[in-house]
């Protein structure tokens, strides 16, 4: 018997751009109203600007809110800029509090304003409370939809309170336990409270260790803690005690995904959310500083390179091996930086541990160098004849490979200690270290010993 498959996402965003192409709007139109608001963010980004509108067009109502929340920085607010105050308003009134706090900033002034007095006291208070911290903070990231309960109630208690209230905030799996003061005594999952002797009181089965988070607490921080302890949900608490809100394991995988997006762009000189279809002139601004760091850089292997016209025009041999060199130590370089990059995301490098670390990458770059060394030269006796030229570059492969070992631990740490994104800068460093010392050894032994 032939089982039914459902069609994979790639297969219903590539069937809706088909329909789209061919003009079928009636059919994209019920594509659209298919899709989770997340494939339909991924749909949006991934169209021209025309066929964007046309997209949006077909979104309903009641989720725009949702599909904008979605949405890269760019593509938010090239959506935002089409639409009328009354539309923002609809799509942002029944996004959740975390959610809006992510979109307020980006809609127009008299939308913000409008929309924060639509609000009720509480509302607008929580809001505020989640406003007043850094985006990339646990503040930032919570919510404040917690529902708590007292220590001193019994299960039974607990279990009717929750049937009266008929329905939970997305993502619950523990309910909070305070104090009369509201501070933060611990958790107890739902599954245990279903479980448990219906006498029992909350205190008796609660979790006094679940973790707390400060709202001070980074977001790479609250992703690694969540990672660590497999948590589904972990309670925000003030330095006073006091339970702030709650951070769900939807946010943490949002700052995955963007620490990830970030590392990629990064080490091409690009923002995060970089829009793939964006105007030609703001990507061409964008670019510019990237690509002028990375012009002084040649200029810098250009002027090395110059100081030895004399050689090469005696060697000619030796222009033809400089990419060999250079190649070889980039990519060296190359493993090396995204290693330790990787681990300094990871907080497994630090300055106590650095030491023993790049004794051991130019370790590896003497064994990798030695390697090669032998290939190259012997591959360089066979093309030139020359054992001279091959002794050459076999030493200046196996110098730059040293060179780039150490280069790409010391490096991303100086970065890191100077307080500059090593994703973003570390890169460029490394090519310009290992292109100038694969140059200047190459053919400074090659005037050394050839002319």
């Amino acid at each position: 018997m032939e089982s039914t498959r459902t069609p994979t996402k790639e297969r219903r965003l590539a069937a809706l751009r088909g329909a789209l192409r061919e003009g079928s709007w009636r059919g994209a139109a019920r594509m659209v109203a298919a899709m989770h608001p997340a494939e339909i963010a991924r749909l949006i980004e991934s169209l021209p600007p025309a066929q964007r509108e046309v997209v949006w067009n077909f979104v309903e109502p009641e989720i725009e809110g949702d599909v904008l929340i979605e949405l890269s920085e760019d593509a938010r607010q090239a959506v935002i800029d089409g639409m009328d105050a009354e539309e923002l308003l609809a799509a942002a009134e029944d996004l959740e509090l975390d959610d809006l706090a992510d979109l307020v900033g980006d809609l127009p002034e008299a939308v913000s304003l409008q929309l924060v007095k639509s609000m009720d006291a509480r509302d607008r208070e929580r809001l505020k409370a989640v406003l007043s911290y850094e985006p990339d903070t646990a503040g930032g990231l919570m919510n404040t939809d917690t529902v708590s309960v007292r220590a001193d109630v019994s299960v039974e208690v607990v279990l009717r309170y929750l049937r009266m209230r008929g329905e939970l905030p997305d993502k619950t799996d523990r309910l909070f336990v305070v104090d009369r003061d509201d501070r933060y005594l611990g958790t107890v999952a739902l599954t245990r409270l279903i479980t448990e002797d219906p006498e029992k009181t909350v205190g008796e089965v609660i979790d006094a260790d679940a973790p707390r988070i400060a709202p001070e607490l980074t977001a790479h921080d609250v992703a690694g803690l969540f990672q660590d302890r497999d948590l589904v949900s972990a309670a925000v608490v003030a330095e006073d005690g006091k339970l702030l809100g709650r951070i769900t394991i939807d946010d943490v995988v949002d700052v995955i995904r963007e620490e990830a997006a970030h590392e990629v762009m990064s080490s091409a000189g690009l923002r995060d959310e970089e829009d793939v279809f964006a105007a030609v002139l703001p990507s061409t601004r964008r670019r510019l500083l990237w690509l002028g760091i990375n012009l002084v850089t040649a200029f810098l292997a250009a002027a090395v390179v110059s100081r030895f016209e004399g050689t090469i025009e005696k060697v000619a041999a030796l222009a033809a091996l400089m990419p060999i060199v250079a190649s070889m130590g980039g990519i060296a370089g190359t493993q090396t930086v995204t290693l330790i990059i990787r681990g300094i995301a990871l907080g497994q490098i630090e300055w106590v541990n650095a030491k023993w670390l790049l004794w051991k990458e130019i370790a590896v770059g003497a064994l990798n160098g030695l390697i090669w060394a032998v290939v190259v030269g012997a591959v360089t006796i066979v093309w030139y004849g020359a054992w001279k030229i091959s002794a050459i570059i076999a030493a200046a492969t196996l110098i730059n490979l040293l060179a780039a070992a150490a280069v790409g631990v010391i490096v991303p740490l100086l970065l890191r200690r100077m307080r500059i994104d090593p994703a973003l800068s570390a890169g460029v460093i490394l090519t310009t270290f290992t292109d100038c010392i694969g140059f200047a050894t190459l053919l400074g032994l090659g005037a050394l010993f050839l002319t």
